[in-house]
């Protein structure tokens, strides 16, 4: 599955460290990473001569008491410069650019620290080459600029201890705030938007999460500093259902290392527009190749879901519910539709006894599989993490040789060490088996679905579900804010496609029959925003057969892509998306509550006349959301489209050569 096309490699000579600092510069020369070793490591960032990062301490403190960092003596320096074009199969482009300089600090004791600088970042890594195993009691990562800089950041959304904070959902809207008014006593999990002035803006994450602690963020008040779990030393039963391990103790260390390894890469995008930040694809360039050589058998695709609609059929003969009846509806509804998947949420499995090998009376699994096959549909099992944690590998043998075509995993709530390679074990086993896995309850992708490419999709993200009981938040600002923060970090399972939409003031939230904020586009264009290779279909199908305009272009939307290109947009603001599958481009807008006229430029596509399908807003969407627009017109890609968005509306276009 792997293609590997090396366009240009350089090694340069090994060359002695003689000065402190070495200066190392972006392929385009216009970004660079300067970096000193003496009585500290620390890094500095500057974008074509402005810094917008000042020196920064890095370091790692181990478990013997020495200290990777101050005091510690260079003895070469290797630098690289490498052009490659990777395959990337399930992601937003059907090959990703791997351009960058690097160099590798080798330091005295069996440890480096490798440093990278793309033309849209700064990356650094330490790695260890001892064979002897130790434990890392603390990792030092520093962020310093030059200006109390305007940041936002999505906060743990508990509050307490930073002990209490750390189990947590990654779910939560964003904060704008000053360096210095960000509030110490909180935990801000990755990644974070930094506005450094005159367009440029800065987004920090971190990539290739195996078997390590993620990192958060705390400010103490001119900086920001990493912040990580310590190793779990003791945990009881409990949570959701009785579905997630508690930690109840923890020990004095971060992590264990058991042999020569690198670790995470903290990454700095450094971009001059909002634009340019959501077009990164430095989340995936730096994890690790895949680790699946065959992949012919992971299926992306669309799934008909029950949970947030709350099996709300009308029109049919039986009581809907956890049944047998139900699921062959939703079965029924995915396969006239071309939909791919139904997933059966929480509930088939015996409540409370986190054991996914006893099934409800209600559910025949079998011969539910073998209906949904006639129909060439699959099904997908929820699955508590602690009931797939501790009988991982019968689980999925079982219900792999059933028929079963994947999990979503849930409540793992948590990223420590133990969390983190939970991850990486339940996408081996799963590949192991053929089963593909949406990550629901967990933090950030960090590079996972590039290594493990049969994990489709990852929760992290204050997604839709949150409309079923959340009243105070807007929404649609937030909407707008994913693709330049969360989605840098990989796909997302937001749960899109409302078909009850709520123009401004008219919301309110509903459990039985939720609906969305903003206008009906808004939801159809978020099928085109956002990056999500499985992507759940969140209504009742009895809504969406009597929508069949908007069933019909969801159902016929590609979730994965050959080219992706961000036209324009501001973080919070609004964005325009384009994307190609084979010679079909699609287009979608949305925007904050805000009503905006936009004009798109379609020079991206090749010239001549072209017929497009669109979907705008209705010239009554900011009083009932559902008003929308279905129009073909013919465009010339030397003209600029114009459209109108609604208050929390957006549109879409799919474009074909006439």
């Amino acid at each position: 599955m792997k293609k590997f096309l090396i366009l240009a490699a350089l090694i340069l000579p090994e060359i002695m460290f003689a000065k402190n600092t070495s200066t190392l510069a972006s392929p385009d020369g216009r970004l660079t990473a300067a970096v000193t070793a003496g009585s500290s490591v620390k890094y500095s960032i500057a974008l074509d001569g402005r810094t917008v990062m000042c020196p920064s301490e890095i370091s790692m403190t181990l478990d013997d008491g020495t200290v990777w960092g101050p005091g510690s003596k260079v003895i070469r320096i290797r630098k690289k410069s490498e052009d490659a074009v990777h395959d990337s199969p399930f992601y937003r482009s059907a090959q990703v650019r791997d351009r960058y300089n690097s160099m590798t600090l080798e330091f005295k004791g069996g440890w480096n620290i490798e440093f990278r600088v793309y033309n849209d970042g700064v990356a650094y890594r330490f790695s260890s080459t001892g064979e002897e195993p130790f434990k890392i009691i603390d990792e030092q990562a520093e962020f310093v600029f030059p200006d109390d800089l305007s940041v936002t950041l999505p906060y743990v959304s508990k509050t307490g201890s930073f002990e209490e904070q750390l189990f947590n959902s990654f779910e939560n809207t964003y904060s704008k705030a000053r360096i210095s008014e960000i509030d110490t006593a909180r935990l801000a999990f990755l990644p974070i938007l930094a506005d450094a002035g005159n367009g440029v803006k800065i987004c920090l994450t971190e990539v290739n999460l195996k078997d390590y602690p993620g990192m958060y963020l705390r400010s103490t008040g001119d900086r920001l500093r990493g912040y990580f779990a310590r190793y779990p030393e003791s945990r009881v039963q409990g949570g959701h259902n009785n579905l997630q391990m508690i930690v109840t103790g923890r020990k004095d260390y971060i992590a264990e290392v058991n042999g020569p390894r690198t670790f995470p890469w903290r990454v700095a995008i450094v971009a001059r527009s909002d634009r340019e930040i959501a077009a990164s694809d430095l989340g995936y360039i730096l994890a690790e190749p895949s680790r699946i050589n065959d992949i012919s058998w992971i299926r992306p695709g669309k799934v008909a879901w029950e949970w947030w609609n709350d099996m709300n059929l009308d029109g049919v003969d039986f009581v809907t519910g956890i049944n047998d009846r139900t699921y062959q509806a939703y079965i029924d509804f995915a396969s006239e539709n071309g939909i791919e998947y139904i997933i059966l949420d929480e509930g088939w499995a015996v409540h409370g006894l986190a054991d996914l090998m006893q099934v409800v009376p209600e559910i025949h699994l079998p011969e539910l599989v073998r209906y949904a096959q006639e129909r060439n549909v699959g099904i997908i099992l929820w699955a508590g993490y602690e009931a797939f944690n501790k009988d991982m590998e019968n689980v999925c043998r079982h219900y792999s040789e059933m028929g079963i075509k994947g999990f979503k995993v849930d409540f793992m709530d948590r990223d420590d060490q133990e969390m983190t390679a939970f991850n990486y074990r339940a996408a081996e086993t799963a590949a192991k088996y053929h089963l593909i896995l949406d990550l629901h309850g967990t933090h950030k992708p960090a590079g996972l679905n590039r290594t493990w490419p049969n994990v489709l999709n990852f929760e992290g993200v204050f997604g839709l579900e949150q409309m079923k009981w959340t009243a105070d938040v807007d929404q649609m600002e937030y909407d707008a804010t994913i693709p330049f923060i969360r989605q840098v970090s990989g796909p997302l399972d937001y749960t899109q496609g409302a078909m009850r939409n709520a123009a401004r003031g008219n919301f309110y939230p509903c459990n039985s029959e939720p609906m969305s904020q903003g206008t009906r586009c808004h939801q159809l264009a978020l099928y085109i925003i956002f990056d999500s290779p499985l992507t759940m279909l969140c209504d009742s199908p009895s809504n969406y057969m009597r929508e069949p305009e908007c069933t019909g272009f969801i159902a016929s939307v590609p979730v994965c892509w050959d080219e992706t290109r961000i036209l324009s947009g501001e973080a919070g603001e609004y964005i325009v998306t384009a994307r190609r599958k084979g010679d079909v481009w699609y287009v979608g807008g949305i925007t904050d509550w805000n009503a905006r006229d936009l004009e798109v430029d379609l020079s991206f596509i090749s010239e001549g006349t072209f017929q497009a399908d669109i979907f705008r807003d209705g010239i009554n969407a900011d009083r009932a959301g559902r008003d929308y627009v279905l129009e073909q017109k013919n465009l010339d890609s030397a003209e600029p489209f114009r459209v109108h968005l609604a208050p929390g509306g957006g549109f879409t276009m799919k474009i074909q050569k006439m």
